[in-house]
């Protein structure tokens, strides 16, 4: 048993017998799962035992109100998975190399030595309503790759050390209702792929220094309802294939260099009810395959560069009440598919060009 691994103690109310009383060392385990266990059975297996060589740990849905030290005296972590703990309320700090640290009471912030943990990888605090504030020593984990801070519904900002994250590749930070704005050395993010800020509803703009994502391909904004524009710089994500921008409802208009981003393949603008026109400059977006404007109920008209997207196998113009034409040039678009008019009232006729449309 010395040798074991893994060991699972999911939903799990009462500690075995064999576990019990720290009387079994497991020197090799590298995997514990203590999702949704009762708090007596998370203390009782986990004092007094020897987690130095512990890679992933998830207690999500725990119902502990305090973390022990020994848990992050773990310097191979890699994965942790607080998820939904509602009831910690104190995370006490590391306590490495005999340096005892501070206490956080109540959970509104992280300690400030979880930036010791220089092995993490994945680091899920979703669902963590309480969290106001992330601490400085977060630009310490130069390993981590994947950042959860969904449904931080407290978090207000973000700490500037954020930009020293060099390998984050996944930042969820979606239903954070709370967060107004994003620090500009968010732009030194240059690993990241995906970002989320969808539902994030105070947040009143993006930084100009988003432009130096260049790996960036999803960014994901549904939702923002206080997001009234786009940076220009937004034209430099070379990396971009998907955006999200539906239900942005105080949304007018795009930004010229929208048109720069060559390898979009997805654009979503369903329900942005206060976009009223494209920019010409979409005709460039050579690559996109599926543009989506249902419900876009203050756009009039199509700009007669849609006729240039060679690539444009789906248009979803559902009920965009106020348009009441389509350009002569959209009978241009080579690879179209499926072309959705539904409910578009104002619409009362559709251009012979539409006939050149043959896969329809």
């Amino acid at each position: 048993m010395k040798n074991l691994e893994g060991i699972s103690f999911k939903e799990c109310e009462v500690l075995p017998s064999f576990f019990q009383n720290g009387s079994k060392e497991f020197h090799n385990l590298r995997l514990l799962d203590l999702t949704k266990a009762s708090p007596n059975v998370v203390e009782n297996f986990i004092q007094g035992q020897d987690l130095n060589n512990l890679q992933w740990l998830c207690l999500q849905e725990c119902m502990i109100q305090k973390l022990l030290n020994n848990l992050f005296n773990c310097c191979h972590l890699q994965v942790l998975h607080l998820t939904k703990c509602n009831c910690l309320q104190i995370f006490f700090d590391i306590v490495n190399h005999g340096h005892n640290m501070s206490i956080c009471v109540g959970m509104r912030e992280l300690s400030t030595s979880m930036g010791k943990l220089n092995a993490l990888l994945e680091l899920n605090l979703s669902g963590c309503s309480s969290l106001q504030e992330l601490p400085t020593s977060i630009g310490q984990l130069n390993a981590l790759q994947e950042l959860n801070l969904s449904e931080c519904s407290s978090l207000q900002k973000l700490p500037t050390s954020i930009g020293q994250l060099s390998a984050l590749q996944n930042l969820d930070l979606h239903n954070c209702s709370r967060l107004q704005e994003l620090p500009t050395s968010i732009g030194q993010l240059t690993a990241l792929q995906n970002l989320h800020l969808s539902r994030c509803s105070s947040l009143q703009e993006l930084p100009t220094s988003i432009g130096n994502f260049c790996a960036l391909q999803s960014l994901h904004l549904n939702d923002c309802s206080s997001l009234q524009e786009l940076p220009t710089s937004i034209g430099q994500l070379s990396a971009l294939q998907n955006l999200h921008l539906s239900s942005c409802s105080n949304l007018q208009e795009l930004p010229t260099s929208i048109g720069q981003l060559s390898v979009l393949q997805n654009l979503h603008l369903n329900v942005c009810s206060s976009l009223h026109e494209l920019p010409t400059s979409i005709g460039q977006l050579s690559a996109l395959q599926n543009l989506d404007l249902l419900s876009c109920s203050s756009l009039q008209e199509l700009p007669t560069s849609i006729g240039q997207l060679n690539a444009l196998q789906n248009l979803d113009l559902s009920s965009c009440s106020s348009l009441q034409k389509l350009p002569t040039s959209i009978g241009q678009l080579s690879a179209f598919q499926k072309l959705h008019l539904n409910d578009c009232s104002s619409l009362q006729e559709l251009p012979t060009s539409i006939t050149q449309l043959t896969p329809l």
